[in-house]
């Protein structure tokens, strides 16, 4: 599915111009609150009509302001899940999923009841009504509602905003299993830098309504130059690989990626399947040898890339290890004393701890 979209339209003193094409399984819209996020979706959606512009879903035209084309809502098969569950409170959550089916013709049904069900894990749920569920509860049935509706793109303004840490951890595995199982295409609104990068495949980053950056996640998210739209606080990189062993006596895993091998925290991963590792730029310290009498188990051989300093203390160091990049956050008087510049090799090194579930997808 190719998302491709260009419109301009004026909301009060907010102008939005944005321009972007998407093949991403799941591409998420990343940016601080007030960027314009929301408006593209409801764009997408048809709850907006966008002063000019156009936008298409692989070769059909949804809005096409020069050709007088908008197609209704509900022609657009197109599923919505708001940061609020929106569930009907008078409804079951039998009741309040099967809804989902009843603006869709049977013969453009693809998903079902059953499946859905069994996809979210609301099997126990059926019977309950929305007032004595959780919030992660009432976000999966909501997202299960927006599933039976047979999309063609599934459209998520922030799902997990009003969530607790807990609940947020609840629900993430589902959308990881929307994006890989179900195929379904989905854009994803989100200003938070850790379910960026651990669902997307696509990143376009939005500021003051346009569009900043736009291109797959590892690449987008590792642009030092972005730091100040993405945050510096949780910024970092995304390594690609696999798990290729477990050590129980340890209860360690190991991760293999292009930069080298990195021990982890055995998290339930199975031994050979495909990982992605964020690695946060504060996390990373350098060395100029090769440490020993470390407890940090993590020690990857790189050659420093780029260095980026500004008027403060802190610089970023980003290292070229077997082609994949790994960024440091250290000071400018690290740099003098370590002599660090383009060229030198150098070491990163991270703690095993740095890693948890949520840096793990």
């Amino acid at each position: 599915m190719t998302l491709s979209l260009d419109v301009r339209h004026r909301q009060g003193d907010f102008t939005l111009e944005a321009r972007f094409e998407s093949e991403g399984r799941l591409t998420a819209l990343f940016g601080r609150s007030g960027s314009g996020k929301t408006s593209l979706i409801n764009i997408i959606a048809g709850l907006i009509r966008p002063d000019e512009g156009r936008v298409m879903v692989d070769e059909e035209v949804l809005v096409d302001t020069q050709k007088r084309i908008s197609q209704p809502k509900h022609r657009r098969r197109i599923g919505y899940v708001f940061q609020e569950g929106r569930l009907f409170p008078h409804l079951s959550v039998r009741a309040n999923l099967l809804y989902g089916q009843w603006f869709t013709p049977v013969t453009r049904r693809y998903e079902t009841l059953e499946r859905v069900v069994e996809l979210l894990g609301l099997e126990a749920l059926l019977d309950r009504h929305p007032g004595s569920l959780s919030g992660g509860e009432k976000q999966r049935v909501a997202i299960g509602r927006a599933l039976l509706a047979s999309p063609r793109l599934l459209l998520m303004d922030e799902p997990l905003a009003s969530l607790d840490e807990g609940r947020k951890q609840e629900i993430l595995p589902y959308i990881e299993l929307l994006r890989d199982v179900t195929r379904i295409p989905i854009v994803y609104v989100s200003h938070s830098i850790a379910e960026v990068t651990r669902l997307a495949t696509t990143v376009v980053v939005l500021s003051g309504g346009r569009v900043a950056a736009a291109g797959p996640t590892a690449e987008v998210m590792g642009r030092m130059d972005l730091y100040p739209l993405t945050g510096r606080a949780e910024a970092g990189v995304i390594l690609e690989g696999k798990v290729v062993e477990y050590d129980a006596a340890s209860g360690l895993s190991t991760f293999q990626c292009a930069a080298g091998r990195l021990r982890i925290p055995n998290t339930d991963i199975a031994v050979g399947l495909a990982v992605r590792v964020r690695v946060r730029a504060r996390d990373v310290l350098i060395a100029i040898k090769p440490p020993e009498g470390l407890s940090a188990l993590n020690v990857l051989p790189g050659t420093v890339a780029e260095i980026r300093t500004d008027e403060g203390p802190i610089a970023e160091v980003r290292l070229d290890c077997g082609g994949q990049s790994v960024q440091a956050r250290i000071t400018r008087h690290s740099i003098a004393v370590l002599g660090l510049a383009t060229g030198k090799p150098a070491y990163a090194v991270i703690k095993s701890i740095a890693f948890d579930r949520r840096s793990l997808s």
